[in-house]
């Protein structure tokens, strides 16, 4: 009977449940870190749409990757709160469904749009006085969209493909959320067609990507190396860091989450880590992106009411 109820049925999202004192602890900071990802996030959208002076080519990418940001972290988080209030750790089949498309797609997205902002880094460090000739808006509606497109086809795909696999009444997921290596242990039959797929399909949206952003930087360090001044250095050093850092977050979580043989203290590890990469960095992104960047703070007070004109930072973050 379980078997037929295979497409219809909840799931148990174990999640942090063989641990309930953490459980309560984990409540009270993601609750606080969903407040701070949402409220930061949904800030630099905002800021960005309604302040001339953030309609820059790289204001455009951080608010597309604050919109990712958020779809991540609504898709995920609200669940993982409602499981850790209570004793009940179901999602439905449907809700399963939502959140592993959704992991899936801004994953890849993801992957994709930080490469096309390292690009962005790279057109303004080595090629400034033509960075607003090259860097134009219909180029820039393209690289956002070729990103979004991209993240979402490789989902199309592999999520039906996951929730597809025969799971043999297993409903017992040992995560909080449904990503997909999670759902692919609970599977009783061979996955390894499943597996070598998605293993092919990184091949364009995580090492190409990876790959670009390497050899933009590649290019940024050996332009930054001819710059006499060290006033110039870190100017250019201020141009490209906050970008630096989130792909290292970004990068080092997935590659480390994703390397880990399946033994349960990785799968511990996992969890954990998937807390931090869509929990703690979305909360992280806004912060990191305008904690020194003038424009930024110039906007906020605009929209507070309170117009400081502050010198022009020129669009660097």
């Amino acid at each position: 009977m379980e078997r037929s109820n295979e497409s219809s049925g909840n799931f148990i999202l174990l999640g942090f449940s063989d641990r309930p004192r953490l459980e309560m602890a984990l409540f009270g900071v993601s609750m606080i870190f969903y407040f701070l990802a949402v409220t930061g996030n949904s800030t630099i959208i905002f800021l960005s749409l309604m302040d001339p002076r953030l309609h820059t080519p790289m204001y455009f990418f951080l608010s597309n990757l604050s919109l990712l940001d958020l779809c991540y972290t609504t898709s995920s988080i609200p669940q993982l709160l409602a499981n850790l209030w209570g004793p009940h750790k179901t999602i439905s089949f449907v809700g399963c469904v939502i959140q592993l498309f959704a992991f899936l797609s801004v994953g890849g997205i993801e992957c994709i749009l930080l490469s096309v902002m390292a690009y962005d880094r790279f057109v303004a460090v080595c090629k400034p006085l033509h960075y607003l000739s090259i860097m134009h808006p219909q180029l820039c509606l393209q690289l956002a969209a070729f990103a979004w497109l991209s993240g979402i086809a490789n989902s199309i795909l592999m999520s039906p493909l996951t929730m597809s696999l025969g799971r043999c009444g297993h409903r017992r997921i040992n995560h909080f959320v449904c990503e997909m290596p999670a759902i692919i242990r609970i599977s009783c039959v061979d996955t390894s067609r499943v597996e070598g797929l998605a293993f092919f399909l990184a091949i364009p949206i995580v090492l190409v990507p990876l790959t670009m952003i390497l050899v933009s930087y590649g290019y940024i360090a050996a332009a930054v190396l001819r710059i006499q001044s060290a006033a110039g250095r870190r100017k250019a050093f201020n141009t490209c860091s906050s970008h630096m850092v989130v792909v290292s977050l970004f990068y080092s979580t997935i590659i480390y989450m994703y390397m880990q043989p399946g033994n349960v203290a990785s799968q511990d590890q996992g969890k954990f880590l998937t807390l931090f990469y869509c929990l703690v960095t979305p909360t992280l992104n806004p912060f990191i992106y305008t904690l020194r960047n003038k424009d930024v703070k110039a906007a906020v007070w605009k929209a507070l009411g309170k117009d400081r004109s502050l010198p022009d930072a020129g669009g660097h973050g």
